[in-house]
């Protein structure tokens, strides 16, 4: 799982260990040896990959002689919400690199293995901002659109190699990325705002995702392939 301390990390990976018992995963804070030392500590059974680009990850998967059959691609960036004719190049540069071509260089690079062995499942995490674009978003949902199509794309290029690939999209979910607890939760202000906003009335909780999350990466459905599935609550 990558970004695994990030957005849907905490609460995706005690269901992944639950399920699973072992799960490698990926952050940019393990690049402080103590900080993945300390993460595995308090996480049995979670390895913290100190790498951080693709082709590190595979050379520390392979020395671990870790078989990945299942990948979670738990990618963030920050958003500086900004009018369209504001936006920077470089801001779209940066955001297309670590939100679609990490994990696109990733899944080719985790293909030849699970193409191999006729077997394997990739979980995207994206995000439901398409179905309502925002003023001010641009940026996060042309880029996290353009990681759902290429998953879709890909599910139907590996489906005959016995590989699921499916999207989970969430908007409304409670992260310190996105969706700060401070502004969203603990202030009643910002706690109306969402409860306006989502039939539900509440931000989404991570354990929730998680389950869900769980549910594609455990293989009980392998029928399950190429589906966006957007976690919103009810919105828009």
């Amino acid at each position: 799982m990558t970004h695994v301390c990030q957005y849907t990390g905490p609460g995706c990976l005690p269901v992944l260990l639950r399920d699973h018992g072992r799960v490698y995963c990926h952050d940019r804070s393990f690049v402080e040896a103590m900080v993945a030392k300390d993460y595995q500590i308090a996480h049995p059974g979670a390895v913290a990959l100190r790498a951080q680009t693709p082709q590190e990850l595979m050379a520390e998967l392979a020395a671990h002689e870790a078989a990945i059959v299942t990948v979670i691609h738990n990618d963030v960036h920050p958003n500086t919400p900004l009018p369209i004719g504001q936006i920077p190049s470089d801001m779209f540069q940066e955001s297309l690199a670590a939100l679609l071509l990490f994990p696109v260089e990733l899944s080719q690079r985790l293909l030849p293995g699970m193409k191999a062995a006729q077997r394997g499942r990739f979980v995207f995490v994206t995000s439901a901002r398409y179905l309502q674009p925002e003023v001010g978003f641009a940026v996060a949902t042309t880029v996290r659109a353009a990681t759902t199509a290429f998953a879709r794309s890909l599910a139907r290029e590996v489906a005959p190699h016995g590989i699921q690939v499916n999207v989970v999209a969430p908007n409304y979910l409670y992260s310190e990325a996105y969706y700060p607890r401070a502004r969203f939760i603990d202030d009643p202000a910002g706690k109306a705002e969402i409860a306006g906003k989502v039939p539900m009335g509440r931000l989404g909780e991570p354990e929730e995702i998680g389950e869900l999350i769980g549910f594609l990466a455990s293989g009980k459905s392998q029928f399950v392939t190429g589906q966006v599935i957007d976690f919103t609550g009810g919105w828009p």
